[in-house]
């Protein structure tokens, strides 16, 4: 299939282009997000392969189904960019990458929390500055201490499990529970009930309009004061207004984020010659407690490859039977975790 390939940055095409050798589709790079600005670049494709910050709305699909759109392929799982209802109005069809490497994720949800905690990243500058006092780098061991896991699908799983390793009591949080967590001792309430034993919350689960700021003002005045929170799911699970209130007011101890609600015009892009407009996410920078790394968990060798081989096998499998093996349908929103 003709497809056009958008958001695609270096490290896409090298990934893709190696995997294609075994699909032999027609691929062709565009380094911009798709957007209605964009979409015009598209024209005569079947098929569009986009990323997280690539925005499908009604309108958009519509007019690239006159244009020839057949299929739109996410190189990611979640799909809360797309309008997946519009896009089957349209006879557009809609797949994606549902799991490609969860330890990617999970590990690095660890070093987020490694990092707050033992404050490495803090430490790191002082040493080259020759500042080796120890003052304000003061952590806690993790052993004893409880965390809660919300969402405990592939990739909270594996949280829950490497937590467990470094001592901690695991309670989790999740509409489907693993029975594999359940055998390891994991006990599942609900968000709100675990809200309040917690030292550390890890989220884990997908943006639907159920989980839209899950972790809001009265969540937060749920949480343990001083809990350390962690988001490497998608950004708008968190209201990061209510969340700079708690930071500001103690109440959250420490915030490590790899996602952000408004991400779509920062994130993935080179802005250190620019300054940041968005005052928010400035404020939140300003934080010493804060960690923020721009949506790279799920950067590592092994993801990559595995979502280019998921991606384009979604391509051929559509292509050869109409259908792709990954393909999203609309189903109703899932319940509250």
């Amino acid at each position: 299939m003709r497809v056009a390939v958008f958001s695609a940055r270096p490290y896409d095409q090298r990934f893709l282009s190696e995997a294609n050798t075994a699909f032999g589709h027609e691929l062709t790079y565009f380094d911009v997000h798709l957007s209605r600005e964009t979409c015009r670049l598209a024209a005569g494709f079947e098929a569009v392969c986009v990323f997280v910050n690539d925005e499908l709305d009604a309108e958009l699909l519509q007019e690239m189904q006159g244009q020839g759109l057949r299929l739109v392929a996410l190189r990611a799982s979640g799909f809360n960019n797309v309008d997946v209802a519009a896009a089957k109005a349209c006879g557009v069809a809609v797949c994606r990458v549902p799991a490609y490497s969860p330890h990617a994720v999970a590990e690095h949800t660890l070093a987020l929390i490694l990092t707050l905690n033992r404050k490495t990243h803090r430490a790191y500058n002082r040493v080259r500055e020759g500042n080796f006092a120890l003052d304000g780098l003061l952590g806690f061991d993790l052993k004893g201490k409880t965390a809660g896991v919300v969402g405990t699908g592939a990739i909270g799983e594996i949280v829950a499990e490497i937590l467990q390793g470094f001592g901690c009591k695991v309670i989790a949080s999740d509409p489907n529970p693993s029975a594999a967590l359940q055998a390891r001792g994991v006990v599942y309430r609900s968000v709100e009930d675990l809200l309040p034993d917690c030292d550390i919350v890890s989220l884990h689960c997908p943006l639907t309009p159920v989980t839209r700021h899950l972790i809001d003002g009265p969540a937060i005045a749920r949480m343990k004061p001083g809990v350390m929170l962690i988001n490497t799911s998608r950004g708008a699970v968190v209201d990061t207004v209510a969340v700079i209130a708690g930071l500001k007011s103690g109440a959250v101890g420490s915030l490590g984020l790899d996602v952000y609600e408004e991400e779509a015009g920062l994130f993935f892009e080179d802005r250190s010659a620019r300054f940041i407009d968005d005052d928010v996410f400035a404020r939140l920078l300003t934080f010493p407690n804060v960690l923020v790394t721009g949506h790279q968990a799920f950067f590592t060798h092994e993801a990559l490859s595995a979502i280019a081989q998921i991606t384009l096998a979604n391509i051929t499998d559509f292509e050869r039977h109409g259908r792709a093996t990954h393909e999203v349908s609309v189903e109703p929103a899932p319940a509250r975790p």
